[in-house]
């Protein structure tokens, strides 16, 4: 049995998200269906490609992940899928994909052309439901890539950066914040670990703030109401408030810089 899932900015009220999983239905009876989210801030392309990257992972080899955050719906924008050594990615070029791919690696762009593997009448506002639901299904019927599009290197970029570590400090910037207020940085956490210890006193500085924390395990290992850094479940560096929320209290967003010194 083949895997799709879906990533949307849709929310649950509509049945949005039903009509694209009876299009799915309709034409891979045996598709499984699971839901990765749909409650993405509406628009926020950046804010899908960081929860696809980290959920992608943990689903297994040939999964067919759909992300509809699609704000360019309608006008020129492409439709694309990509290929890559264990998965294919389906959705709008507007960056959305692109993250994941890299991680992937290896991967391909082809734009959808072939109007053939969509529905019959396409909706402006809708191409979740009208081409990127029925082409993952075509997909998982195993319909070769090269029929349902063509090879393309035109493709809109997305890159939450490279951040930089040493032996002394980390610099990045945040690229995500979480329910609970988290600020979640690309700061790699594997090779943060190779030169800082847990328990260790650090300076931080992001925005126009800076603070004495402790890097830690987890929220826990500091007293409630207290600023930390930890390496968060994505194994990116966060910062976070144990019991409190981080963005809230320093007024930060996305793309803020993040500065790490320590001994």
């Amino acid at each position: 049995m083949r895997i799709i899932t879906f990533l949307t900015d849709f929310g649950t009220k509509s049945g949005y998200i039903a009509q694209m999983k009876g299009a799915v239905s309709s034409i891979s009876a045996d598709a499984r269906i699971i839901d990765i989210t749909h409650d993405i801030t509406p628009q926020d392309i950046r804010e899908g490609a960081f929860v696809l990257l980290t959920t992608i992972p943990y689903f297994p080899i040939g999964t067919v992940h759909v992300a509809v955050v699609d704000p360019g719906v309608g006008t020129n924008r492409k439709g694309i899928i990509i290929t890559t050594r264990s998965h294919v990615l389906v959705g709008p070029d507007n960056g959305l994909l692109i993250p994941t791919a890299r991680l992937l690696e290896d991967f391909t762009v082809y734009e959808i052309t072939n109007n053939n593997y969509m529905l019959n009448s396409i909706s402006n506002t809708f191409h979740g439901r009208d081409v990127f639901a029925p082409v993952a299904a075509h997909l998982t019927n195993g319909v070769p890539f090269d029929k349902i599009g063509v090879r393309t290197s035109d493709f809109v970029n997305l890159d939450f950066g490279m951040a930089e570590i040493t032996n002394k400090s980390a610099t990045g910037k945040i690229i995500y914040i979480d329910r609970f207020g988290n600020l979640i940085t690309n700061i790699n956490g594997i090779k943060l670990r190779e030169v800082l210890n847990y328990n260790n006193k650090t300076m931080m500085f992001v925005g126009d703030k800076q603070a004495e924390v402790m890097f830690v395990k987890s929220y826990d290992f500091v007293k409630k109401g207290q600023m930390l850094v930890t390496i968060g479940s994505s194994n990116f560096l966060e910062i976070g408030i144990n019991q409190g929320n981080a963005a809230k209290k320093l007024g930060l967003k996305p793309d803020d810089e993040v500065k790490i010194l320590f001994n």
